[in-house]
């Protein structure tokens, strides 16, 4: 038996057609055309047990895989760094019972300095030219695609990231095409092993929003002729004209459109390989972005950083060879920490007694009904241990990755509380009757906070969080 993950950065839950999920805003100039065209995702999906309420943990990117890796709610104890020696990991456990690993991956910060992702894997490969990387150093003439202000990171980082892709052409050219049509090769080449374990990790749809042309043009405003940014500022979303938030939507929408249809290439080699038949398949996202909701836009950080809805809710399926939950839709609380005893149960391999999560896979069988009672997301939010290293701001991973004031959020079945730290407001939302989270209902219903509240540090407490992560929720 063999597993193949697939992990597409930064992708929204809401532009996946198959989570029908209604759309967030209209497309001016394509009115009656569709919202989103993701039909690869659309078919997986029909043949893959999807969670409707997968809720990240830890945000955003690397502690994001950090969870993935470990089985762990990371953001207890680990902020945005590299992996930390003792950490079991899930490459390691897999090659000590004999399973072929491999990772590729375009995913910037995985390959940054010490970060050792590719701990444990018996092969792996970095596609090199993605965001900012050091990578090009050509003198091309690049031009900056809009005001300076406007743009998250300093000038030199867009022009790398413009140097880096500068000679693209063809589709082949771009990140996500290149990490996938590799990954595809080494199937090729590797199907046949008894066992083996595939992670295929791309940063896009993550920014830089620059997808192909005719992607593009899928969704863009026939009328608009405004700068083209690529890389929006995170923050306060007022710095923008509606247009130019417009444009970045549907600069975000190519990138996802251009995603989907890689992925369905890949799906097409695994069909083509016999490999749907021994194969589990597993897509994932590590969390969404914010593209005007709460007058929001990218990843802002410490009192901008609350996790509503299109951060935190993301989208899980597992397609199992046997047919285990195909087209079902599963309605429990599931989270990252979650993927690797699914991956462990799947494949025959023995729980590391470290792992916190739980296998799905008696949630796809029907054998139970739930596993978590609730969902907790949020940052690592106190200093990092002496001697460890930040470099989120290098791979525009988030702002206020050191704060002290990132509040927590807190789903149950029908509420979203976002439950701040000390004495920072706290917000409350009733996800059945208000799923844009529209209304704070925190005056109306304090009871229901204050219980969410002490369910929050009695799961800091049960999953061994230290004291400074509890301290500023005890109030």
């Amino acid at each position: 038996m063999n597993v193949i993950v697939i992990m597409n950065d930064s992708l929204r839950r809401d532009h996946i057609n198959a989570y029908h999920v209604p759309p967030p805003w209209p497309r001016p100039g394509h009115e009656g055309e569709p919202f989103i065209e993701t039909p690869n995702l659309d078919r997986l999906a029909e043949e893959s047990a999807v969670f409707e309420r997968c809720y990240i943990a830890s945000y955003p990117t690397i502690p994001n895989r950090r969870d993935l890796f470990t089985g762990r709610w990371g953001m207890l104890e680990a902020g945005w760094e590299p992996l930390r020696p003792h950490e079991v990991i899930i490459s390691e456990v897999l090659n000590a019972a004999g399973v072929v690993t491999q990772l590729f991956f375009d995913s910037l910060p995985l390959g940054g300095e010490g970060y050792n992702f590719m701990r444990g894997f018996q092969g792996w490969r970095w596609l090199r030219g993605q965001h900012g990387d050091h990578w090009v150093t050509a003198p091309w003439p690049v031009k900056l695609p809009c005001l300076p202000h406007q743009m998250r990171g300093n000038i030199e980082r867009m022009k790398r990231i413009l140097r880096n892709s500068y000679m693209r052409r063809y589709e082949r050219d771009y990140m996500a095409p290149k990490t996938i049509a590799a990954a595809i090769d080494w199937l090729e080449d590797n199907y046949t092993h008894e066992s083996f374990f595939l992670w295929i990790d791309t940063w896009d749809p993550h920014e830089p929003f620059d997808p192909p042309p005719y992607d593009y043009a899928r969704y863009a405003d026939p009328s608009y002729d405004g700068p083209a940014i690529i890389y929006p500022q995170y923050g306060r979303s007022d710095y923008l004209t509606e247009a130019e938030l417009n444009d970045i939507r549907a600069r975000y929408a190519g990138e996802v459109t251009m995603v989907d249809r890689n992925v369905g290439y890949l799906l097409d080699k695994i069909h083509a390989l016999g490999l749907d038949k021994n194969t589990m398949v597993i897509h994932l996202t590590d969390h969404g972005y914010l593209m005007g909701e709460h007058h929001l836009i990218g990843k802002p950080g410490d009192l901008l950083g609350n996790l509503y809805e299109p951060s935190c809710h993301v989208g899980m399926m597992i397609r199992h060879p046997e047919g285990s939950a195909a087209g079902e839709r599963i309605k429990a609380i599931v989270q990252p920490p979650d993927v690797m005893p699914t991956i462990l149960d799947f494949l025959g391999v023995p729980i590391p007694p470290t792992v916190q999560g739980k296998s799905l896979l008696p949630l796809m069988r029907g054998e139970v009904a739930k596993l978590h009672e609730i969902a907790v997301s949020g940052r690592f939010t106190y200093e990092l241990p002496e001697g460890a290293a930040d470099t989120s701001q290098e791979f525009g991973g988030m702002a206020g990755s050191r704060s002290h004031v990132c509040a927590r959020t807190v789903t149950t079945e029908r509420w979203s509380y976002i439950c701040g730290p000390y004495d920072m407001p706290s917000e409350l939302y009733d996800l059945d009757s208000d799923p844009l989270q529209e209304h704070n209902l925190i005056e109306q219903y304090p009871q229901i906070a204050q219980e969410l509240r002490q369910r929050l540090i009695q799961f800091l407490e049960d999953h061994g969080a230290p004291e400074p992560g509890i301290a500023p929720f005890r109030k």
